[in-house]
């Protein structure tokens, strides 16, 4: 089992946990929170808190103060606990057949298998039963949202264009990535004042930055990092290799686009992407084609089929219309009508026989007869041409991208009504010192 994997599958596992996961509640549990007519007991929360902190440590993101924590995680438990009650009342459940599949898949993702991914949570303190639960909840969670949210939400035309052009960069499949990086540095036990000093001068360099000034020149003046006199440039990196600190940026920003400043215990961070290598799509070749086809069945024989066939062949080689025929003797009905004709034909976009056939044939030229899953076709290569999909591709990863972003900001205000119109009663003030 793989030392990198198994780690990965842990952080995942606790990231879902901690948003999730629910203890055993034990009678003598207090009750920090009344939600409609269920509750949320302590040792509840206190299992989210243990479970959190190792993963904010693992991100490098600050830990707010113990009152603070415990107020933002029983808010988090809060809400989800409306939309598991919200589901329940619309009937959204998952069968055991859709939950095995999904862990499955999730061992699969880690290069394992579920005896292997059992293992691997239960030696690290994460119970498998407990997983598996969270992820049943995790799954009705993003049926709801689809079902409450995202069907409702609409994308224009214009705003596809508008995305298109203005943010491009994020839209290409990313492989690699070149960052600058600038840090204004923090001694080891740093006093408010300092703190204070080093965020307003990383929020001045962000500024100038943002004016127009050259990273490059600012870096090598103000740095305190190890690659201050190469202007910043720590080089190119795969996407999978990007530093911890600046994956987000790596993932998010456009090609010359900074960060605000990052606070680490190291100091502040401003991080540049300052080049992208990504994957465009590549031009493809597409077919127009026409086909007839005959099904196979308890009458029509693979034999009888392909005899169809070569007849009707012969007919459209001596000079009948391959459209006519089409219309008359396709068992295509939906190709039927217009002639057999297929329009035009991306790889892919057929069952491999068909393609290869298709493939070999010259335009204007009629293949033999020959089977595919769907039974015994003749097929007619009419016109190549080569087609450039990347702006159609773009349009539509632009489509997804609009609609994910519109899906959150309705997300907040779904929530927001989730929560007012529930019964609500915090009790954390009872059980402070």
């Amino acid at each position: 089992m793989a030392i990198k994997s198994t780690n990965a599958l842990l952080l995942w596992a606790a990231c879902m946990l901690c948003g999730n996961a629910v203890a055993q509640v034990q009678s003598l549990d207090a009750i920090v929170a009344v939600v409609n007519d269920d509750v949320i007991v302590q040792s509840e929360l206190d299992t989210q808190i243990d479970l959190l902190i190792p993963e904010l440590q693992a991100r490098g993101a600050p830990i707010p103060d113990p009152d603070t924590l415990e107020e933002q995680v029983l808010e988090q438990l809060i809400l989800e606990r409306l939309q598991m009650q919200r589901a329940q009342t619309i009937g959204i459940e998952v069968d055991e057949a859709t939950l095995s599949e999904a862990l499955t898949s999730i061992a699969a993702r880690n290069g394992l298998d579920l005896m292997q991914l059992r293992a691997a949570l239960e030696a690290n303190g994460v119970s498998f039963d407990d997983f598996r639960e969270d992820t049943r909840r995790q799954i009705i969670t993003s049926r709801l949202q689809q079902e409450e949210i995202v069907k409702g939400i609409n994308v224009s035309t214009q705003e596809v264009a508008r995305f298109v052009e203005t943010e491009r960069d994020s839209l290409i499949t990313r492989n690699e990535v070149r960052l600058r990086h600038l840090l204004i540095a923090l001694p080891e036990d740093p006093s408010q004042a300092q703190v204070e000093q080093a965020r307003d001068k990383a929020r001045g360099l962000v500024k100038r930055l943002r004016q127009g000034e050259d990273f490059a020149r600012l870096a090598r003046a103000n740095s305190d990092g190890g690659r201050a006199q190469e202007g910043g440039d720590l080089g190119w990196f795969p996407l999978d290799e990007v530093p911890s600190l600046a994956v987000r940026p790596a993932q998010t920003l456009g090609r010359g686009e900074l960060t605000d400043p990052i606070r680490s215990p190291s100091g502040f961070h401003i991080i540049q992407v300052s080049d992208i290598k990504g994957d465009t799509p590549k031009p493809v070749t597409q077919t127009k084609a026409r086909h007839i086809l005959i099904r196979t069945s308890e009458v029509v024989s693979d034999q009888d089929a392909k005899r169809r066939l070569e007849q009707l062949r012969m007919r459209i080689v001596g000079g009948d219309d391959f459209a006519t025929l089409a219309r008359s003797h396709s068992d295509d009905t939906g190709s039927a009508l217009n002639g057999g004709d297929l329009g035009w034909v991306n790889p892919g976009d057929t069952v491999p026989a068909f393609e290869r056939e298709m493939d070999d044939l010259a335009p204007g030229e009629i293949s033999q007869p020959f089977e595919s899953p769907f039974g015994w076709h003749i097929l007619q290569v009419n016109e190549r041409r080569e087609q450039d999909t990347a702006d159609e591709l773009l349009r539509l990863r632009a489509k997804d991208a609009l609609r994910m972003r519109k899906a959150e900001e309705a997300k907040e205000l779904w929530l927001q009504r989730l929560r007012d119109e529930a019964y609500l009663e915090v009790r954390l003030d009872e059980f402070d010192d």
